[in-house]
């Protein structure tokens, strides 16, 4: 049985959450037994696609990614990001796309960015019957109008927005959020005053949980931001056996006869 938005609500303040991204299905198989939520993020523009960043990340890459990951997977609850340009100009767009991913892959619950500018969208969702997790601090998605990606709560005033949006989220009814590249003591008390669940990237380890990008911590990304910890160096391990089987090609070692379908006539001969 599947982790729900409400097993995931009930975490505040006790085992820690694990999130990782997914986007393919036998990543998602894999993860799935160590997971409690695997986010289809639109990371995958950069990660799967090469983007410079996630704003050219389309509703449809989405879906199709989302649809190979709840397909793979049999525990971890299945969160989707909606894209850029799918949910910004009304809440009633919102949740036309909200309930296309729903509908097309099966997922548990949607994300998007933003605080209160977005409360309304993230309640139209929700009054809909479908989980939102929502995301604060910095935002991949208008990163190209935040000048870069920089640290967000640096000053007084950036850390009361982010309290003010974080607030707003869980009112607008999001069943946990995001806290993104934010100072640890500003993502701290967000998770102290909220009653909903906190998942850290690049926050605080007093988040109720914490999330990175499963490309990021096996070290197969070309760039890694600096708060992610590589818990493996498969690069070095993918190259090391492309090396070995393009020196096999080459020398024709590769394919040897027990990787060879024999003539079955000549062996009843």
């Amino acid at each position: 049985m599947r982790i729900s938005t409400t097993d995931i609500l009930s975490r505040k303040n006790t085992t820690p959450i694990v999130v990782l991204t997914a986007y393919t299905a036998p990543i998602a198989r894999i993860l799935d037994n160590h997971a409690d939520i695997l986010l289809v993020g639109d990371s995958l523009g950069m990660v799967v696609y090469g983007m410079d960043d996630t704003v050219d990340v389309t509703l449809d890459m989405m879906i199709a990614h989302g649809s190979a990951v709840v397909k793979a997977s049999q525990k971890a609850l299945v969160v989707i990001d909606m894209p850029y340009g799918t949910y910004e100009a009304s809440p009633e767009l919102a949740l036309v796309s909200a309930k296309r991913i729903m509908k097309e892959t099966g997922a548990q619950a949607v994300k998007l960015e933003g605080g209160r500018d977005r409360a309304a969208a993230i309640r139209a969702i929700v009054q809909a019957g479908i989980g939102v997790m929502g995301h604060v601090g910095l935002l991949p998605q208008r990163v190209r109008e935040m000048g870069g990606y920089r640290t967000q709560g640096r000053t007084t005033e950036e850390a009361a927005h982010i309290m003010q949006d974080a607030l707003a989220v869980q009112e607008a009814g999001a069943f946990a959020l995001v806290i993104e590249a934010t100072q640890e003591n500003v993502a701290r008390e967000v998770t102290a005053k909220l009653s909903v669940p906190t998942i850290g990237i690049g926050a605080s380890p007093a988040c109720d949980g914490q999330v990175l990008v499963i490309d990021d911590m096996l070290g197969i990304s070309a760039r890694v931001p600096k708060f992610v910890k590589k818990y493996a160096h498969l690069d070095e391990a993918i190259a090391q056996a492309a090396a070995a089987y393009a020196a096999e090609v080459r020398n024709r070692a590769f394919p040897s006869e027990e990787f060879c379908f024999p003539d079955k006539n000549s062996l009843k001969a």
